[in-house]
This record gives C-alpha cells, structure tokens and sequence, in this order.
C-alpha cells in the first residue's frame, strides 16, 4: 500500500525535507518534491532521496513552448526522478513533444520516468474556472485534457479523485490517475476545494494519492501515514 502513497515534502529547504523524510522513509518510499522545494535546493534533494532508495515525483507543472518544455525534460529525466508533470493545458504540440523526449530517453536504454499531464488543480472549482472567463463544466474540462494526455502518449494525468472513475472510463484501466486533494474526515482541507477521503479516492479509482500537509504537519508523522495507510488498505479492498 505504501507505493501507492505518495507524501508531499511541503516544507521550505532541504533540512527539513531530510527530517521529514527520516521520519517516514521506513513507513513510506514516494515523496513528491514541488517547486518551492526544488526551486530552493535543486538536483541536491534529488540526489539525497534517491541515495536513500526512496521514489520522487518531481511536481514542477511543465508548462512553455514545446521545445522549451522539451529541453526542460532532458535535464529533469537525467536526475532519476520516478515521476514528473506537465500542464496538459500547454496543448498536444507541448505534450507530444514530451512524449518524444520519454521516447527518445527509453530507445538509448535510460531510465524513464512516469510522465503526467495535470488536468485541472484541486484547488480550484466550477467558480474559478468562470472567474478566469473559461465557460465550460469542470468534469468536461477534465475529460477534454485527459483525453489530450492519452492521445499524446503519456503515462497518465493528474486530478481530483472525483474524477478518476471518468478518466479511467475514457481513456482506459491502464492509464494512470494521480490524485492530490485527499484528506481524512478528521484533517482540515486547507487550500483544497475538491476533496475526497483516502478510502473513497481508491474505490474511485486512483492509482496514486498524494498526501502533504496533514501528515508533514503531522505531530507524529509516522502515525499519521499509518492512517492514511490504513484507510486506503480499506478502500483498495471494498474496491477489489
């Protein structure tokens, strides 16, 4: 169950990323770097959490001109990172471009990572779409960049649990769903708008919950893992 965890080190610097990560490396092996972090410490935190046999998703939402974001992905690929994201809103030129560099990578025998599509941030709602003049349903927004991300080859996207069990409907089983805004009936939702519980997230579908800030602020981080473990040892098995 733990693979299919993944924590998010929402903290500022390496020191405490490497704290954080003490705590739960025996409990969890998935850790998601974001921008504030690797914007700060860069390629180093890669390094440090790979020497500790631990997965990375690099979550830094790619999103330029193709060749930009092409050039971008080379460098990133390069670091031994499991997992990385672009902004599927940067259009099939910008995500087969991607795809090309995945391609590339894995015909010279490298090792390749997962390579997402973001769809829509759980941060925002039906509201916000309509505040930035985009007139269109969440759900089909979602379905419209899920769909971009399957036919330009990647791995998966990343969404709201909520939407998982379309996206696996629309682009099939195999297709991965990464999804953030989970949280325990028990924890705040912060800045989420779209929320769903550990166990729900998995009977919906998800293949990967990302968890941050209710466990990294967690007084006891490793027994907050443990529940989330637990309940999505429940989801997992109401869904099978």
């Amino acid at each position: 169950m733990n693979e299919k965890l993944i924590v998010a080190l929402d903290v500022p610097d390496r020191i405490q990323a490497l704290e954080v990560v003490e705590e739960l490396k025996d409990t969890v092996n998935f850790f998601k770097v974001g921008m504030e972090l690797f914007y700060r410490e860069g390629p180093r935190l890669i390094d440090d959490l790979k020497n500790l046999g631990l997965k990375v998703f690099l979550d830094l939402k790619l999103h330029d001109i193709p060749n930009t974001v092409s050039r971008a992905l080379k460098n990133l690929i390069n670091l031994g990172i499991d997992m990385v994201n672009v902004h599927a809103l940067g259009g099939q030129e910008m995500l087969r471009a991607a795809y090309r560099v995945k391609n590339e990578a894995l015909k010279k025998n490298c090792k390749v990572p997962i390579i997402l599509g973001v769809t829509v941030l759980t941060s925002m709602n039906q509201k916000a779409l309509e505040q930035i003049g985009l007139k269109i349903e969440l759900s089909h927004l979602v379905s419209l960049l899920a769909k971009e991300a399957k036919d330009a080859g990647l791995d998966g996207v990343v969404a709201s649990a909520l939407e998982a069990s379309f996206i696996k409907k629309l682009c099939g089983q195999d297709f991965i769903t990464v999804t953030p805004g989970i949280r325990r009936l028990e924890d705040g939702n912060f800045d989420q708008k779209r929320v769903v519980t550990p166990k729900r997230a998995l009977e919906l579908g998800a293949d990967y919950l990302v968890v941050g800030r209710p466990i990294v602020a967690a007084m006891n981080r490793k027994i907050a893992a443990k529940k989330y473990l637990e309940e999505m040892a429940g989801g997992l098995n109401g869904h099978l």
